[in-house]
C-alpha cells in the first residue's frame, strides 16, 4: 500500500511517528507547516493522514464528511472501528474519538481508484499556506501569531458524482474567512474535476488562532521565511 512507509500496526492499532507523519506532510502533501516537524513543541499528526488511512482501509464513498476531534500526538495508538449506522470513529487507546466519518452513496476499495484521489486531494489540500490563508485573512485584517502559528483542520466533506476518477484532478473554487474574536473559521471550497468535466465539489473548515490585527511587513517576513524553510527541507529530502 502506498501508506505504507508513513505509519507502523502494533498489537492491531495503527501507530504514527513523528518522523513519519512529517514525512508524509512534506513528500506526499507538499505541507510544510511547522507543527508537524518531528521537534515541534504543540506536534500533530497531519490530519490528511488520518484521512488518507481511512480511506486506505475502508474504502472511498459518493458522499464522505471527515470531522476531526483533535490534534494527534506521534506514536498514540489508533484503531478504526466500523459503526451501525455505516459511519467510522478513529480513537485513541483510551477510547477518546479523534476523527469521526460520515459516508454514504456508492463506494469503491480499488486500491488504483482510492489512491488516485488521496494523492490529488491532498496535494491540493498542503497547500493551505500560504496560497488560500493569507489573502484570506489580509482582506478581513487579521492574522495567526507568527511566533506560534496554529492552523487546525476541523473538517471536510465532498460529494462525487462519480468514482470513475482515474484522470481527477482537485482545483480550487472559492473560500471565505469568519472572525469571531481571536479565532478565526476559514472555508476553503474545491471541485473535483475528471476529463474537463466537473465530477464532485467540496468543502473544508480550518481554525486559526491567536488573530491578532495584520502587519504587512511581519507577514511578508513570515512568508519568506516559510518558503526559504519549504526549499531548504525539499533540499534535504
Amino acid at each position: 500500500m502506498f501508506l505504507d512507509d508513513f505509519y507502523t500496526v502494533r498489537d492491531g492499532r495503527f501507530c504514527i511517528s513523528a518522523e513519519q507523519a512529517s514525512h508524509f506532510a512534506k513528500q506526499m502533501a507538499g505541507d510544510y507547516n511547522p507543527i508537524h516537524d518531528p521537534d515541534a513543541r504543540r506536534f500533530c499528526v497531519p490530519g490528511d493522514l488520518l484521512f488518507a488511512l481511512i480511506l486506505a482501509r475502508h474504502g472511498l464513498s459518493a458522499q464522505m464528511t471527515f470531522h476531526f476531534r483533535g490534534m494527534v500526538g506521534a506514536d498514540m495508538p489508533l484503531e478504526i472501528r466500523e459503526l451501525a449506522d455505516n459511519t467510522l470513529s478513529m480513537n485513541d487507546v483510551s477510547g477518546k474519538e479523534v476523527l469521526f466519518v460520515e459516508r454514504s452513496g456508492e463506494a469503491s476499495v480499488d486500491p488504483a481508484v482510492i489512491e488516485a484521489f488521496t494523492c490529488r486531494y491532498i496535494a491540493f489540500s498542503g497547500h493551505n499556506f500560504p496560497h488560500y490563508l493569507k489573502p484570506l485573512m489580509e482582506q478581513q485584517g487579521v492574522m495567526f501569531n507568527p511566533q506560534r502559528p496554529l492552523v487546525i483542520y476541523d473538517s471536510m466533506g465532498f460529494t462525487l458524482n462519480s468514482l470513475d476518477i482515474a484522470s481527477l484532478e482537485v482545483e480550487f473554487a472559492g473560500s471565505t474567512f469568519e472572525v469571531n474574536g481571536k479565532r478565526g473559521d476559514a472555508h476553503l471550497e474545491f471541485k473535483m474535476v475528471s476529463q474537463d468535466e466537473t465530477v464532485g465539489q467540496g468543502s473544508k473548515k480550518l481554525v486559526v488562532s491567536g488573530l491578532r490585527a495584520y502587519d504587512a511587513t511581519v507577514m511578508d517576513e513570515f512568508v519568506d521565511d516559510f518558503e526559504r524553510r519549504k526549499v531548504l527541507c525539499e533540499q534535504m529530502d
